[in-house]
């Protein structure tokens, strides 16, 4: 097993402006003091046997899930591009053929938790993809400054040209994805598919059995947007008028007592997830195409329209790729919503936020036995060992797959652990 003080977090370099100005961001790394309190022996090696035993469904003790308690470190200084891709342990070179010509394309928006990002970043990062990131204009001139600096140190990673200030459930969630798509239209890398994260996603899939789903029997060619015809207890999302309310506190969508007159083209709305996988023929169709621009007009004063936009256009005649049969099929992510505990799962073992679940590590062995490319919702600052992990889980995996010779810093442990063990050779 590897040695406890592997536990620490490679990434925990400098973040900072590349001007000469120092940045402060407040970022967490393991707490080995923490460790030493706890008898080993009771809990197992930290963190692979914790980790094997949290994937295997086994119940630890709170003495053993505050092994990864965490401390406040303050960080700052101009980065180092040259090593950071190796420092934070990336994976820096296409992992087999078919992943390499299937490039895929990322719209990432993000707020808070700057590690969690750069841990989810790090997990889907292949350097043949393309990588979006939409920082809500909202966010701290700091933290905003930090992602940018990070950014700038890869040539397939970049801002939106234009930030929104996001309001959760209103248009501007929406219109950060539409700003990313143009964006991405324009980058020079010729991806193939766009899958949209927020920053507490996580990936349950490589990207090479990502790739092989989209390219599979049921979805080549095709746009996934799991959803049905709006039903009647969701209208009142698009029948009355709503306004985004920017308050400082509390910012919200608040419901207008005025009705919204027929959507245009008298389109058929469709209700279903926000989050999606969209080929590039269907992305450039959205962008140009006058019933998506009117539909995107005319959606700017309903309620979350993310959860009809989408799943409407991918069922209108024309668009690329469109099935108007579809239904909720599509293996997109994997949410424990509250109403659907004891019946879809077993029940948060985290804590419910807006009726979805923030996992904690008793989730794990569910999160991973479902058949999705992504799970939601992680927070490191609240449950660090689902994340981490989660993380050394999906790496391990990973590397299973890839059919080049894998390099050390791209490995995050020494040993394998759940059965599974490296079969690639080693580069010295």
């Amino acid at each position: 097993m590897i040695q406890l003080s592997a536990a620490k977090l490679s990434f925990l370099i400098c973040l900072g402006l590349c001007l000469c100005t120092l940045i402060y961001v407040k970022t967490k790394v393991p707490s080995l003091q923490a460790e030493e309190a706890v008898d080993t022996a009771v809990c197992g090696i930290h963190p692979d046997e914790l980790c094997m035993s949290l994937f295997d469904g086994e119940e630890l003790g709170s003495e053993c899930l505050k092994l990864h308690k965490q401390e406040t470190l303050l960080l700052g200084a101009k980065l180092n591009c040259s090593r950071l891709a190796e420092d934070l342990h990336f994976i820096t070179s296409p992992l087999s053929k078919e992943e390499e010509e299937y490039p895929l394309a990322y719209i990432i928006t993000i707020h808070k938790e700057l590690e969690m990002f750069i841990r989810l970043l790090r997990a889907i990062y292949a350097p043949q993809n393309v990588y979006c990131i939409h920082v809500d204009d909202k966010s701290p001139e700091d933290y905003k400054a930090a992602v940018r600096s990070l950014t700038d140190c890869f040539p397939n990673v970049f801002l939106a040209s234009n930030a929104e200030k996001v309001v959760y459930g209103g248009f501007s969630r929406l219109q950060a994805d539409i700003n990313c798509m143009k964006d991405l239209v324009r980058f020079p890398v010729p991806w193939k598919s766009v899958i949209n994260l927020c920053g507490q996603d996580f990936p349950t899939k490589t990207n090479h059995e990502i790739i092989q789903n989209l390219q599979g029997k049921q979805w080549r060619g095709k746009s996934i947007t799991p959803g049905v015809k709006q039903p009647p207890t969701m209208s009142h999302r698009t029948q009355n008028q709503h306004k985004e309310i920017m308050n400082p506190k509390d910012p919200h969508v608040q419901r207008l007592n005025l009705k919204k007159g027929r959507p245009p083209h008298d389109l058929v709305l469709y209700f279903g997830t926000a989050y999606y996988s969209l080929t590039r023929p269907f992305v450039e169709f959205v962008l140009k195409d006058q019933r998506a621009k009117d539909l995107l007009e005319w959606s700017k004063d309903t309620y979350s329209p993310d959860e009809h936009y989408w799943v409407t256009l991918n069922r209108l005649p024309g668009a690329p790729g469109a099935d108007p049969e579809a239904g909720w099929e599509g293996n997109v992510r994997s949410i424990k919503w509250r109403d659907q505990e004891k019946k879809v799962h077993d029940g948060c073992k985290g804590h419910y936020i807006r009726d979805i679940c923030v996992y904690g590590p008793g989730d794990l062995k569910w999160v991973i036995e479902q058949d999705n490319m992504f799970a939601n919702k992680f927070e490191l600052e609240t449950y660090p060992l689902a994340v981490v992990c989660m993380e050394r889980w999906h790496r391990l995996k990973v590397l299973e797959q890839a059919n080049v010779t894998i390099k050390p810093a791209w490995q995050l442990q020494n040993e394998s652990y759940i059965g599974m063990r490296l079969n690639t050779s080693i580069e010295p």
